[in-house]
């Protein structure tokens, strides 16, 4: 049963994200709704800025709290939107719980469509092993578009040999640009953040005319063989919950480790406001908890 924090914020955020959205679904207002906090580094945490593989971002780390390994954190935003400070709230909860986290401030469309963004994270996941830091004591998480970029990066480090990550967490990822998914018009009316008519807007600004069905753009696509271990978490009513369901489906299909986990009427990529949700703390807890366990099992 969801909690009676997560209906009243379902609701704000119908009101304050979704309404916008709906009303002028265009550059200008995406970034403005969803790109326009600058939340301050939290007490007890550090945040560093560095270039990793020619890429800019910034590393947090929390005061005193002994390393476990280090974590890639690629946010979200719509490919055109956000930054790693505007998903402190994220990195610096992660940090806390012993991970170093980098997020690298990758290149957004539509001044740098597709593939510009992954080839950053491409670029900074490799300096990272460039700097001594063992695959096996890494792992990467997404949320939104940054769950897209999570799986795309890991298929191009399988095309082209590169060591895999010890397992990748995804946070309501976006895995279809072509929205086949029936959420994408089933939940249309329900998901507390976008409607079926922001989708396609979203994918014009990120691809342009590149296919859709490309598999790095749209992983839904892709054979998932020989990827890491993988923890999916989605609201039941989300519009995306069919990419996070069939992600699932299709890494069981080619024989990747995989644990699902749906959550009722949160809203997309509820985990942000930790604050606030307890089913946020929920799921962050149980995706650390996952990640932690295939980091001691790949060593």
């Amino acid at each position: 049963m969801a909690s009676w924090q997560a209906h009243v914020v379902s609701s704000l955020c119908k009101f304050v994200i979704k309404r916008p959205l709906v009303k002028m679904p265009n550059l200008i207002t995406i970034r403005k709704t969803l790109g326009n906090t600058r939340p301050p580094v939290p007490r007890n945490c550090t945040a560093r800025n560095d270039t990793v593989g020619g890429v800019r971002g910034e590393w947090m780390s929390a005061d005193g709290v002994a390393s476990k390994g280090t974590l890639l954190y690629l946010h979200g935003g719509a490919h055109v939107a956000c930054s790693p400070m505007t998903h402190r709230p994220l990195t610096s909860w992660f940090a806390k719980k012993g991970w170093q986290v980098f997020a690298p401030d990758y290149r957004l469309a539509p001044e740098h469509r597709f593939p510009a963004g992954l080839e950053d994270c491409v670029a900074t996941y490799k300096g990272l092993l460039a700097n001594g830091i063992d695959p096996k004591q890494l792992v990467v998480v997404g949320d939104s578009a940054g769950g897209n970029l999570t799986l795309a990066l890991c298929l191009s480090l399988r095309n082209h040999g590169v060591p895999q990550p010890a397992a990748i967490g995804l946070l309501s990822p976006v895995t279809d640009f072509t929205w086949s998914g029936k959420s994408s018009t089933e939940n249309s009316a329900r998901c507390a953040m976008f409607s079926k008519d922001i989708l396609p807007v979203g994918a014009d600004l990120y691809l342009g005319n590149h296919d859709r069905r490309d598999p790095l753009a749209s992983p839904h696509y892709a054979d998932l063989k020989g990827l890491p271990p993988i923890v999916v978490h989605v609201g039941d009513d989300e519009i995306l919950r069919d990419d996070s369901i069939r992600t699932a489906e299709n890494a069981r299909q080619a024989q990747v480790e995989v644990e699902l986990k749906t959550w009722p009427v949160v809203p997309h990529v509820w985990q942000i406001l930790h604050p606030l949700l307890p089913e946020a703390r929920e799921s962050l807890n149980a995706i650390d908890t996952y990640l932690s366990a295939r980091l001691r099992r790949s060593i």
